[in-house]
């Protein structure tokens, strides 16, 4: 446990690192699902390395070793963490698991707010056109969801620049991107070292949908110019929704747009899994060595407690504790 505990806290910060920065040469889908998973995988490995190092610590409180009946000198005696690093990372565990909960909270009420406005807007079709001047368009998700553009935003495009801004927007309903964002931010809410995860996870779902839109449009050119138009036409409205033709880096996406479609490669991608399986089996090694901790401790407070009574009453022993019974083998020391 020694080593298995801190494997998924360095990994997370290997994936904090280096993600974002592979994500941006791959092809944008694949890329969006890597960093969903790299984020839900380190988020989940962060919580479960410092329950284990934050148990660890609690375990040698005698009050908590007399409600578990297990051995305080036992426990002691693995050497599992110092108290210091143990009461480190439950503070960390607590501020984790708050800043999930507030974030978790917001998404709901996003996400009931998304809902509300999908049923105020006007018609009953995917389309909704507002009769306003600001340029505007974005997608709210729903269900099922809705593609929401101002007139204005309408007057700045052609009639094929248009077609690809309402290919962009279907795309992010389609895809369901509102909950890729969803598991981004709270990951990040759970670490703050995973934010540059969310901000590129962001980045390629606009490419995702970017590159959608022109195999929907059929001309990558198309795309790229509504892209551009649609960004400089909404460049001084600065509460745009997320999912919105105009996030991201847009001079980023209209070089990408004026280039030919990305190549897939494997390599990333398989790096990452590989990652992604360590970190899992650390901390699967982890847990099972804090629970072979726990069955020595509760044994030997089982044999202490059985010595005492054949020395108090000099009865012979009767196997008492063999519902504990010994560890398979010697616990490692950590």
């Amino acid at each position: 446990m020694l080593i298995s505990v801190y494997v998924p806290l360095l990994i997370t910060m290997v994936v904090a690192v280096f993600a974002p920065r592979a994500s941006r040469r791959l092809a944008p889908r694949p890329a969006a699902r890597s960093l969903a998973s790299a984020a839900l995988v380190a988020s989940l490995g962060w919580l479960g390395s410092l329950a284990l190092l934050a148990f660890a610590g609690l375990a040698q409180i005698p009050q908590v070793a007399e409600e578990g009946r297990w051995s305080v000198a036992a426990v002691r005696a693995s050497d599992p963490v110092y108290l210091t690093v143990a009461g480190v990372a439950a503070l960390a565990l607590l501020a984790s698991l708050t800043g999930l909960a507030v974030a978790a909270t917001r998404q709901l009420q996003h996400l009931r707010w998304a809902r509300r406005e999908c049923r105020l807007l006007p018609g009953d079709t995917e389309l909704a056109v507002l009769d306003m001047e600001l340029p505007e368009a974005f997608a709210l998700p729903g269900a099922p969801g809705r593609i929401v553009v101002s007139r204005g935003m309408l007057r700045c495009l052609g009639d094929r620049e248009r077609e690809a801004l309402l290919a962009h927007e279907r795309a992010h309903l389609r895809g369901r991107h509102h909950l890729f964002q969803t598991l981004w931010r709270l990951s990040a809410a759970v670490n703050p070292l995973l934010r540059p995860l969310s901000d590129a996870g962001g980045f390629a779902l606009e490419r995702w949908a970017d590159e959608e839109a022109a195999v929907r449009v059929g001309d990558r050119t198309v795309v790229a110019r509504a892209v551009g138009r649609a960004a400089l036409a909404t460049s001084a409205n600065r509460s745009r929704p997320a999912l919105a033709a105009t996030g991201g880096a847009v001079p980023q996406r209209v070089r990408a747009l004026l280039a030919p479609p990305p190549p897939r490669r494997a390599l990333p991608f398989v790096a990452g899994a590989a990652l992604l399986v360590v970190c899992c089996a650390s901390l699967a090694d982890a847990a099972n060595d804090s629970e072979q901790m726990i069955e020595t401790a509760q044994h030997a407070a089982c044999e202490a407690a059985e010595a005492t009574a054949v020395s108090a009453s000099s009865v012979p022993s009767h196997g008492l504790c063999c519902e504990h019974g010994p560890p398979d083998g010697p616990l490692q020391r950590r």
